[in-house]
C-alpha cells in the first residue's frame, strides 16, 4: 500500500484527492457509497503490478475531495466533469473505465457522455437504466419500495445526517459493508439504521485496518456529501431528458453478485438476465453473476474481480 503515490489535482471547480500507482495504459476506478478511491486498494496493487498505470480518486464529496455544500452540486454532470477534467490535468486521452455502486452509475454515463475517453468499461452492481420519460427516477422507487425505501430516507437535508449522528461511525460502517441482505434496504423512521444489526465480528475480507481507515476518513467529513447524490436523482432525471432513449456503446462487461441487495431490486435480476441489460447496452460483451457474493464485490472477493477486470481488458 505504501507505493500507492497520493496527489491532488485540480478539476471543474474542486480539489480531488487521487491515489495511482503503476505505468502503461490507464484504468480509471470509481468508487461508490459509503466508500473511498481504498475501496479498490486490491485491484490497484493486482492491476498495476500487471502493467496498468491504475488511478482511483475520492469523488466529489468525499475522504480528501472538496465537498461542496448545496446537493445541487453533485448532479452526474458534476461527476462526469469532474473525472474528464481529472483526464485532461494528467493528459490521459483514453482509459479503460471501472466502477462499482454509485461509481457504476457515473461509468455508465461517462460512457455515454464521452465515448472517445473510453476503450472499455467494467461496471459493478448496478445496471445501466435508461431514463424513463414518464416517471422520475426517485418518484418511481418511491412508489415501488414506499417512503421508507432508504434512498427516500436520504432526501431530506439534515434529516439522515441526524440519524447516522446517532450512531459510532464504525459501526455504521460495518452495517453497510456487513450487515446488508439481499433485498432493498428499508430503514424505518422510528428505528433509523439501528433496524440494521450490528456486526460483530469482521470477515478475512475487511479487517480492523480498513474499519479504521475508512471511520478516520468519515469521522472527518461526514456523511453528507455521499448523501448528496442521492437528493439529486430527480434533478438528474430532469437534466437527462435529451438523452432519453440513448444506449451505451463502448465494449462492456457487467459483473454482480447474487446476494448483492442491487440484484434483488424488483425488476432488476430480469431485466440483466433476459436481454433488457444487452438492449440497453449493445456492446455488453460478458456477463457475470458471481455466486455467494454480496454488494461490496470488488472488497469482498477482489482476486476474482481483478481478474475479471484484467481478462476482460487485456482484450484491447
Amino acid at each position: 500500500m505504501e507505493k500507492i503515490e497520493h496527489t491532488t489535482v485540480s478539476t471543474n471547480g474542486i480539489n480531488m484527492h487521487v491515489a495511482s500507482i503503476g505505468s502503461g495504459p490507464v484504468i480509471l476506478f470509481i468508487h461508490g457509497f459509503p466508500e473511498l478511491w481504498y475501496s479498490w486498494r486490491h485491484q490497484l496493487l493486482s492491476l498495476s503490478s500487471l502493467g496498468y498505470r491504475c488511478i482511483a480518486p475520492d469523488l466529489r464529496g468525499y475522504g480528501d475531495t472538496d465537498a461542496p455544500q448545496s446537493p445541487n452540486e453533485y448532479t452526474v454532470f458534476h461527476l462526469v466533469g469532474d473525472l474528464i477534467g481529472l483526464l485532461d490535468s494528467l493528459q490521459i486521452e483514453q482509459v479503460f473505465l471501472v466502477g462499482h455502486d454509485w461509481g457504476a452509475y457515473v461509468a455508465w454515463y461517462f460512457s455515454l457522455f464521452r465515448p472517445d475517453r473510453v476503450k472499455a468499461l467494467v461496471n459493478l452492481s448496478v445496471p445501466y437504466l435508461p431514463r424513463n420519460p414518464t416517471v422520475k427516477s426517485l418518484d418511481g422507487l418511491q412508489a415501488l419500495l414506499g417512503d421508507e425505501f432508504y434512498m427516500c430516507r436520504f432526501q431530506k437535508p439534515g434529516e439522515a445526517e441526524e440519524d447516522f449522528a446517532r450512531e459510532d461511525t464504525a459501526d455504521i460502517l460495518k452495517k453497510f459493508f456487513l450487515a446488508l441482505e439481499p433485498k432493498p434496504l428499508i430503514i424505518p423512521k422510528k428505528m433509523g439504521l439501528r433496524c440494521i444489526p450490528k456486526v460483530q465480528t469482521l470477515p478475512s475480507w475487511f479487517t480492523q485496518e480498513d474499519v479504521n481507515y475508512y471511520t478516520t476518513n468519515f469521522n472527518k467529513t461526514g456523511f453528507t456529501g455521499g448523501l448528496n447524490y442521492y437528493r439529486v436523482m430527480n434533478l438528474n432525471w430532469e437534466l437527462l431528458a435529451p438523452w432519453t432513449g440513448a444506449k451505451i456503446k463502448v465494449p462492456t462487461k457487467f459483473v454482480t453478485g447474487d446476494l448483492d441487495l442491487v440484484y434483488h431490486f424488483p425488476g432488476i435480476k430480469d431485466y440483466i438476465n433476459k436481454g433488457g441489460l444487452k438492449n440497453d447496452v449493445p456492446d455488453l460483451q460478458e456477463l457475470v453473476v458471481m455466486e455467494g457474493a454480496a454488494h461490496f464485490i470488488n472488497q469482498e472477493k477482489p482476486n476474482e474481480i481483478s481478474d475479471h477486470i484484467y481478462n476482460f481488458i487485456k482484450q484491447f
